[in-house]
């Protein structure tokens, strides 16, 4: 880490966490140093951290909270988290949708901020296991009274989650049989050896057949999410096309990512467009 003064709050919070998690522990020192601010900076940092559930301050520093791979917080919990981070996600998220496309939005909050943003793109056809997102769309067909240009919405069936996802047979069944231009993937977790992971196993299935039905797999996810690792694993970084993140990921987890994916947008940033082609995405898979 070179002179960070000039950091926002959540950049450099990244930036501590990534350290802890690195090292297995860091010392307050050390992160004055490393980051040239004070004493009192790092150690709000970590507090806000500890509040976050993601490190445990000790004497002089912190190590990092590994929580447990099977453990499903609800949609409740983690609505509160990062959002300002996941509002600019789905902004630039909104960006790749043209109107009268086939979509795909999974269950989770970033997912849901995301179907706000879409509610103005014109004849959109919407598949999701959100009861959440579903609700999103069909409150405002209801508003306006369901007109010309509405979002038709599918919900699939399935048993409903934590997060208030739809998973199971049910759910693989009406997943199976259709196709998306583009799929928008919430995740539990991401890292390049374990790939996107859910500590559902259920919903692991799910978001596999989700997966194979699109035609672009587009991952939206906070910093947050990256080296989080949950019970079941259901997709590889190379079967991602898109990943939408935001400008608190540090720079070198950016130049990991951007091994793996050829299409890397930073929201809120310059050229958040990304490098790839949104009109072009893989084969039908």
């Amino acid at each position: 880490m070179s002179d960070n003064q000039n950091l926002l709050a959540e950049q450099r919070r990244a930036l501590i966490l990534d350290e802890v998690r690195r090292r297995g522990g860091v010392r307050v020192n050390e992160l004055t140093r490393k980051l040239n601010v004070s004493d009192m900076t790092v150690r709000r940092d970590l507090d806000a951290l500890a509040r976050q559930g993601v490190v445990e301050k000790v004497h002089g520093g912190a190590v990092p909270v590994a929580p447990a791979s099977s453990h499903e917080p609800g949609f409740e919990a983690k609505a509160g988290l990062e959002l300002g981070a996941k509002e600019a996600i789905a902004r630039a998220a909104a960006k790749l949708v043209t109107p009268g496309s086939a979509i795909a939005l999974t269950g989770g909050t970033t997912t849901f901020a995301l179907a706000h943003h879409l509610l103005d793109v014109p004849d959109l056809t919407v598949v999701t296991n959100s009861v959440r997102v579903a609700d999103v769309f069909h409150g405002a067909s209801r508003g306006a009274g369901g007109g010309e240009g509405a979002a038709t919405v599918v919900l699939t069936g399935g048993v409903r989650t934590p997060s208030d996802s739809l998973v199971g047979p049910v759910a693989d069944r009406a997943i199976g049989s259709l196709h998306f231009d583009l799929l928008f993937l919430g995740v539990h977790g991401i890292s390049v050896e374990a790939g996107l992971s859910t500590p559902n196993l259920a919903e692991a299935e799910t978001n596999r057949r989700f997966v194979r039905s699109a035609r672009r797999v587009v991952v939206i996810a906070d910093h947050t999410k990256w080296g989080t690792v949950g019970l079941s694993s259901f997709a590889t970084l190379e079967d991602v096309d898109t990943l939408v993140t935001d400008a608190g990921i540090p720079a070198v987890l950016r130049a990991e990512i951007s091994e793996h994916l050829s299409d890397l947008i930073v929201a809120g940033e310059p050229g958040e467009a990304g490098s790839g082609d949104p009109d072009e995405g893989p084969a039908d898979n």
